[in-house]
């Protein structure tokens, strides 16, 4: 029998518990305090309610292994429910509304899709920093304010084709301070007696009247859009909920569900964003030698020109200054799992299905075994390729975990990489208070506080005109499934096979049998699982696949241990080629199943066409595609 310790824990008061240990203005800040004393894996009890928290990265990675631990819907998130109900971030596992609406919005986040908004992003990045140009030096802007209105427009506009104008009005949309309203009462509610919270009626009736708000907002975009004449030409999120089927079970959102993602995408769309991009002001205003280096590099690549798609694979380096502004002060900063069944963690801490372990990220990105000694210094060159692929695994979680992670991820970072290299291309920033400390503030994310800076523009006159700019092409459709008739004759049969949760290996691999049919090859085109054990003998094999987290597809689970399995000569004389889309951010597992499956066939006795090709979505992800295919 395993002997078990006793789960650290600070002394207990009576009736409330450890209650007194957390500041409720910095929530947060007192855990981290408490990670200190405590150690990386310690207990909580306020009120009647107990909770563990883990910050090291070797129980962290533990916590992260979805075979025995899930997503915990805890006690924040059950209030939040009352106005984002079974939306994405609040669902449980078990719904099925989670399931239809994650398989159908995923393309929606892909690559192609991404890019796709480039443009609305540059729009609202442009509002905001002409409104600077045109106040001029001597005013003091709000940096947690002019992001927030910055990333709820963007939001708006990318996903629903709605403006919101912030920047043409003084006042924030009514949404955003019913959301903070709302977001900091679900979580004191939850650290309140019950009775406690019954009595407050005040608090109440403001909290419904926020949620109402919200759920008004979210209707009324739900309403316009319906009444749109234009609607079908709108190739937006909303659309896709409003007239997209799941692909599985072939069933549509209900109006009620899409209400509720409308909300979410809301509020976890600007909310963490706008965070991320006052963190990384203040980072840089703090450390000058890295803002330095920062705008070299955007001067490097963008010069005086406006920003096009094809700059962003050349600021890595700003890319580095996100995830480092991450890594500090992540803006979701924790989520919780419980276990599947009764389970020690770290090998010696008894834990059931009844718990709640929270992850505080900030703790963890802050462990000295992985991050060194002098783990509060500003340092981007962490996230360097070369260095971030020797990180140990879950290691850094600011986007949360396997496939409850935060599925906009791609659209906050290419949102903020975009906006934070034309800051620094067009304004030379300075602290309005010299002596400013970083103050946070704290509701279900993290925010600074009080940050308000002066903007002088680097460029005579502002960088360029609204009017210079080139509108930004629609983003291209994936194309159906090829099935093109071939010229008569003989014809070598290709065999295409694509891995693909978002949609743009399936575009790739569409485009390369709609060609090879064309060319006089019998091609056909499936997913990778649809091939298990029915993988050619002849003709040539292309596979395009991806990795989440170093995992398979959604439908390539089955295919690859599949073909891993292959032994020596089963594949003897079959020509192959395989090409990877990815995301550096992902270093450590940056290509995974890709190479494993490159090497399988290989294994097999498949002969390679050309060496395996690579696309990073953060780079030049449709330029790699074209090269590695003029090959082909």
């Amino acid at each position: 029998m395993v002997e078990t310790a006793i789960v650290p824990q600070p002394p207990l008061r009576p009736f409330i518990g450890n209650l007194a240990a957390i500041d409720p203005e910095a929530g947060i800040q007192s855990l981290m305090a408490l990670a200190k004393t405590y150690g990386p894996f310690f207990k909580l009890r306020i009120i009647n309610r107990e909770i563990y928290l883990a910050s090291s990265q070797a129980i962290v990675d533990e916590l992260c292994d979805e075979s025995r631990f899930e997503k915990r819907v805890h006690d924040s998130l059950e209030r939040i429910r009352s106005f984002s109900g079974d939306g994405l971030f609040t669902a449980y596992n078990d719904e099925p509304n989670w399931a239809k609406a994650h398989r159908l919005l995923m393309p929606a986040f892909g690559p192609i899709a991404i890019r796709g908004m480039f443009g609305k992003m540059l729009d609202i990045a442009d509002q905001m920093l002409v409104r600077w140009e045109r106040f001029g030096p001597g005013a003091v802007i709000d940096v947690t304010d002019n992001m927030t209105r910055l990333t709820l427009d963007t939001i708006a506009l990318a996903a629903f084709s709605t403006r919101f104008n912030s920047f043409y009005q003084d006042d924030l949309h009514p949404f955003v301070g019913a959301m903070v309203r709302a977001l900091k009462e679900s979580g004191e509610r939850g650290r309140r007696p019950d009775i406690v919270n019954a009595f407050m009626l005040s608090r109440a009736r403001q909290y419904e009247a926020d949620q109402k708000l919200m759920r008004e907002v979210a209707q009324e975009l739900i309403r316009q859009r319906r009444a749109d004449p234009d609607a079908a030409e709108k190739h937006d999120l909303l659309n896709i909920m409003l007239n997209g089927a799941d692909p599985v079970t072939h069933e549509k959102l209900s109006d009620e569900n899409i209400g509720y993602q409308l909300v979410t995408f809301l509020i976890a769309g600007h909310e963490t964003t706008s965070g991320l991009l006052s963190f990384a002001t203040y980072l840089l205003l703090k450390n000058p030698d890295v803002l330095q280096k920062a705008r070299a590099v955007v001067d490097q690549v963008l010069g005086t020109d406006m920003p096009r798609e094809e700059h962003l694979g050349r600021l890595r380096y700003i890319e580095q200054v996100l995830m480092e502004s991450l890594r500090l002060w992540p803006t979701a900063p924790a989520f919780a799992v419980r276990p599947f069944t009764d389970t020690l963690v770290a090998g010696k801490y008894r834990v059931t299905p009844d718990d709640t372990i929270f992850v505080l990220i900030p703790s963890l990105h802050r462990d000295p075994v992985v991050w060194g000694d002098d783990v509060e210094a500003f340092a981007p060159e962490r996230f360097a390729p070369e260095v971030a692929e020797k990180l140990p695994p879950n290691a850094w979680k600011p986007f949360g975990n396997g496939i409850r992670a935060c599925i906009g991820r791609p659209f906050a970072m290419q949102e903020a990489q975009l906006v934070l290299s034309m800051v620094l291309q067009r304004f030379d920033l300075l602290l309005d208070d010299p002596n400013y400390q970083l103050n946070i503030n704290e509701t279900l994310t993290i925010k600074p506080a009080g940050l308000h800076i002066r903007a002088k523009s680097r460029h005579q006159g502002g960088l360029l005109s609204r009017a210079s700019r080139v509108a930004a092409p629609p983003p291209p459709k994936p194309a159906d499934r090829a099935r093109v008739a071939a010229p008569s004759g003989a014809k070598t049969p290709v065999m295409i096979l694509f891995g693909s949760n978002a949609g743009s290996c399936e575009a790739f691999a569409n485009r390369i049998a709609n060609d090879a049919a064309m060319n006089g090859f019998e091609a056909s085109v499936a997913a990778l699982d649809e091939a298990v054990e029915r993988l050619p003998r002849q003709g040539a094999l292309v596979i395009v696949t991806a990795s989440y987290e170093g995992q398979p597809p959604d439908n390539a689970r089955q295919f690859v241990p599949y073909v891993e399995a292959l032994r020596s000569g089963d594949l003897e004389g079959l020509r192959f080629a395989v090409f990877g889309c990815g995301n550096r951010q992902w270093a450590r597992t940056y290509q995974a199943i890709p190479k494993r499956v490159d090497a399988a066939l290989e294994k097999a006795g498949g002969i390679r066409l050309l060496p395996r090709g690579e696309a990073d979505s953060g780079g030049d992800f449709f330029g790699a595609f074209d090269e590695w295919y003029a090959n082909l």
